[in-house]
């Protein structure tokens, strides 16, 4: 499995006002998106989430995500690792992702920038 960066993830109480400073930090301007009722701001290496505090609860158990060659081939291998996939694989606008809990506990999102499927 090629793994070829990472994401932070951060929730934040207002994007408006967040985003500006994750632009001149990051030195780029930010992919907007909505998903499931949460505001959602990709910038550089910094993924800002605002919305409701219910779903914000649920994204902030994955620790990071990860962006990896293929996400099938990332499944493959956490599967041989014992890891318990927790959702996915499936097709997003940007590619696929999948959710896993790593065997010490800590939860992530594995994504790869493939056709949505």
């Amino acid at each position: 499995m090629e793994i070829l960066g990472t994401t932070l993830r951060i929730c934040v109480d207002d994007l408006e006002a967040s985003v500006p400073f994750y632009e001149r930090l990051a030195g780029g301007r930010a992919l907007r998106f909505e998903r499931g009722g949460v505001s959602v701001a990709a910038v550089g290496c910094f993924l800002l989430m605002s919305g409701p505090e219910a779903e914000l609860d649920v994204l902030r158990k994955v620790t990071a995500t990860i962006a990896v060659k293929d996400v099938e081939e990332a499944h493959r291998v956490l599967d041989e690792l014992g890891a318990h996939i927790l959702a996915g694989p499936v097709g997003t606008p940007a590619g696929r992702n999948l959710i896993a809990m790593h065997p010490d506990g800590a939860v992530y999102e594995y994504v790869d920038r493939g056709t949505a499927r």
